[in-house]
């Protein structure tokens, strides 16, 4: 039987970073260059498409809460890798709701985008209500492709 030395199995490595950030236009590169860091700590090649997929998600939620959030003094973003799937979330205190539906008008070209990198990677973009009622989470998932440590 493969697996753990000891005989059990190993248990899937799980990966997580997260921070806030404050939504002023200069934080868009800020949470860019950290996601950078955290990314290749998780071991993505920089060079990869999906590390490159990746850094635009970010900069798309972020710039979009800068631009959107205006009752939000910050957002949290959090990555998250597991053995197959990359998560990248950006949550912020903004009570007005966006719909993937924001998507197809004219000023959701960012949220386009986002979505339509998550579907090249074989994965989704939800929108979920934040715990307490106030505020949302854009949270991106893509498939690892195959090799990804």
């Amino acid at each position: 039987m493969a697996g753990h030395p000891s005989g059990q199995h190993a248990l899937p490595q799980t990966r997580k970073h997260a921070w806030t950030v404050p939504l002023v236009p200069g934080s868009v590169r800020a949470a860019r260059e950290r996601t950078e860091r955290s990314l290749v700590l998780f071991g993505l090649g920089s060079a990869s498409s999906l590390f490159g997929a990746a850094l635009l998600v970010v900069s798309e939620l972020i710039a979009n809460a800068v631009r959107h959030a205006q009752q939000s003094p910050d957002a949290e973003v959090t990555l998250h890798v597991s053995d197959h799937m990359l998560v990248v979330a950006v949550a912020d205190l903004d009570p007005r709701p966006i719909t993937l539906a924001d998507a197809d008008r004219a000023t959701g070209q960012g949220l386009r985008t986002v979505a339509d990198l998550a579907r090249a990677y074989g994965g989704d973009v939800r929108i979920e209500p934040a715990t307490g009622g106030r505020g949302k989470t854009v949270i991106v998932r893509f498939i690892l492709p195959e090799g990804t440590p």
